[in-house]
C-alpha cells in the first residue's frame, strides 16, 4: 500500500497517543476531521492499524523479571513447529515469539514476578512444550529501548 504523508504523520501519531481525539489529530496532522477519520477507518479496514492499546510499566504490575528464551526443537517439520506455536500462544507469561533463523528456532518474551516464578515457570511449562530439544535463557539486566512503535518515515 502505498502512504502519503498524512497517513505516516497519522500513523507516527496514533503510535505515541491512541487516545487522541480525532479533531486533536487532524490538527496535528493538517486535515480537517472529516477526512482524516476516513483515512484512520482506512488505515484500520486494510488492517494496517491492528488494534489499540496502552503501554504498561510490567514492574508496577508485578513483573519484575524479563527474559529472552531461544527455544531449538527436535524436528523442523512443519507439523511440530505448529504444535509449539500452538501452545505457546496459550502462554500468558510469554508476550512475543519469533520464528528465528540462525542457531536457534524461536525466540521467546516472557515475563515473570520474580527469578523463583520465572525458574517454575521454565522448568514445568517452557520445558515440556512439544519438541524442545533445547533452551538458552538470556535475563535482561536493563531495558535500554522498549518498543514504542514501528518507524515511519515521512519522506
Amino acid at each position: 500500500m502505498n502512504f502519503d504523508r498524512f497517513d505516516k504523520k497519522i500513523l507516527r501519531l496514533l503510535q505515541q497517543d491512541s487516545r487522541v481525539t480525532n479533531q486533536i489529530l487532524a490538527e496535528q496532522v493538517g486535515i480537517s476531521p472529516s477526512p482524516c477519520w476516513r483515512r484512520v477507518k482506512r488505515l484500520e479496514d486494510e488492517k494496517i492499524i491492528k488494534g489499540y492499546g496502552v503501554n504498561l510499566d510490567r514492574r508496577k504490575i508485578n513483573l519484575g523479571v524479563m527474559v529472552f528464551i531461544r527455544v531449538s526443537i527436535d524436528r523442523h517439520s512443519e507439523v511440530e513447529a505448529k504444535k509449539f506455536e500452538e501452545k505457546v500462544l496459550e502462554l500468558d507469561n510469554v508476550v512475543a515469539c519469533y520464528s528465528i533463523g540462525g542457531d536457534a528456532d524461536f525466540l521467546l518474551q516472557v515475563v515473570s514476578r520474580d527469578l523463583d516464578t520465572y525458574a517454575d515457570f521454565a522448568m514445568k511449562t517452557i520445558r515440556r512444550l512439544p519438541g524442545i530439544k533445547e533452551m538458552q535463557s538470556m535475563f535482561t539486566l536493563k531495558e535500554i529501548k522498549t518498543f514504542k512503535g514501528f518507524p515511519v518515515t515521512l519522506d
